[in-house]
């Protein structure tokens, strides 16, 4: 079954990785995301791309991956490939606006699949709300370096215009260039949550780095509430 209920506490930080961004190697992928999920990442998001492991090494580690999530009661997805996120049983696929379209995503992964899709603009978001997107992933909120194919940032001014777009049922997670010094500005427009990538991978210690930021991220989403009561 969907965990649609938990989805938008377990995205409040959300870690994209894979071995490009672990010095191409599976075995600090797996120290890595094991230290995120201790620190509280609630989910995670297996992102190989330009990869150098050979198929059966990436499939491997994407099993392990998931191995341990599962030991840290986190959501475990995949971006973009369809067919490893039905044949892992994945909690959820995530696509861009250049990867295989929503509907033809809904066909391939059932009902037991969370869908994530990425939004740069209020149009993109509309139209992945309207199509059934369980969750958007909105950016690039700032310039990033760890994934070129972001586009222009659109900032948190962008993102509010979004969430004003789409209501405030549908959970949204900030990404690109996210990092402590600027996530409250993030969750302040709006966010749910926010993904990051080298502020927990290129971190001296992955652990301490997530845990700081889910505090942070509490913290803030903590003083939203307050001050919408």
């Amino acid at each position: 079954m969907k965990q649609r209920d938990s989805l938008r506490q377990k995205l409040q930080v959300y870690l994209v990785i894979g071995s490009q961004d672990c010095d191409f190697s599976a075995e600090k992928t797996l120290q890595i995301t094991g230290e995120a999920l201790a620190g509280g990442v609630g989910l995670v998001q297996f992102r190989d791309k330009g990869s150098r492991l050979s198929e059966s090494e990436r499939i491997q580690l994407a099993r392990q991956m998931q191995a341990l999530c599962r030991e840290h009661n986190a959501l475990f997805f995949v971006n973009d490939d369809v067919q490893l996120a039905v044949d892992l049983k994945a909690d959820g696929i995530h696509v861009g606006q250049d990867d295989m379209p929503l509907s033809e995503v809904k066909k391939l992964v059932g009902d037991n699949c969370l869908i994530g899709v990425s939004a740069g603009t209020v149009s993109e978001a509309v139209a992945a709300q309207q199509g059934g997107a369980d969750y958007l992933g909105v950016g690039a909120m700032y310039a990033t370096a760890s994934k070129p194919d972001a586009g222009e940032p659109i900032g948190p001014n962008g993102l509010a215009d979004i969430r004003r777009a789409v209501g405030e049922r549908l959970p949204i997670v900030g990404i690109g260039g996210i990092h402590l010094g600027n996530a409250a500005s993030v969750l302040q427009a709006g966010a749910d949550g926010i993904a990051v990538i080298s502020a927990i991978t290129r971190a001296e210690s992955p652990r301490q780095a997530a845990r700081t930021l889910s505090a942070e991220v509490r913290s803030q989403l903590q003083q939203i509430e307050a001050q919408t009561r």
